[in-house]
C-alpha cells in the first residue's frame, strides 16, 4: 500500500514523502493516528499545496528548535538529591527530574525530549542531550548535589 506521510515518521520518512508501507501498518497504525493518508489520486493532488504547507510548518519548527537549542546549550542546572556516604543517591535523577528543573528554569521542555540513557545514580556533572528538534540535540550541563 502507497501512502503520503502527513507528519515525519523517523522510521520510514519526513512529511509529505510516498512510501510504501505493509497494508497492516497503514491501516491500522499510521491512517488511524493521522500521520499518513492513503496515495490515491485526490490524495497526490492535494499533496502539491499540503507540500507548501508542510514547507512552511517545518521552516516554523525548525526556527522555534533553533531558539530552544539557544536557550539550552547555554543552560546549566543544579538538581539537589538525598545522597548517602561516598555520593551515592538513593532515588535516582530521571529525565523527568531533568524537564521539571528545565521547566522552573524557565524552558519548558517534554520529558521525552529529554535523552538521557540511564537514571543518574551518582552525585557529579554529567552532559545530558535535549531534543529540541529532528536535527537539533544540543547538550546541557547538568550538576546533581546532595541535598
Amino acid at each position: 500500500m502507497k501512502v503520503i506521510l502527513r507528519e515525519d515518521v523517523e522510521t520510514l520518512g519526513k512529511a509529505g514523502d510516498v512510501v510504501k508501507v505493509a497494508d497492516g501498518f497503514g491501516r491500522n497504525y499510521l491512517i488511524p493516528k493521522r500521520l499518513a493518508v492513503l496515495a490515491d489520486v485526490r490524495n497526490l493532488r492535494a499533496l502539491e499545496h499540503d507540500r507548501r504547507v508542510i514547507g512552511a510548518r517545518a521552516k516554523k519548527t525548525r526556527k522555534t528548535a533553533e531558539e530552544l537549542g539557544g536557550k539550552l546549550s547555554s543552560l546549566f542546572l543544579t538538581i539537589p538529591a538525598k545522597a548517602g556516604e561516598g555520593g551515592k543517591l538513593f532515588g535516582a535523577v530521571t529525565s523527568r527530574d531533568i524537564a521539571q528543573a528545565l521547566e522552573r528554569a524557565g524552558v519548558p521542555v517534554d520529558r521525552k525530549m529529554v535523552l538521557l540513557d540511564e537514571p543518574i545514580k551518582q552525585i557529579g556533572e554529567y552532559k545530558v542531550k535535549v531534543k529540541a528538534g529532528t536535527e537539533m540535540v544540543p547538550e546541557i550541563s547538568v550538576k546533581v548535589v546532595a541535598e
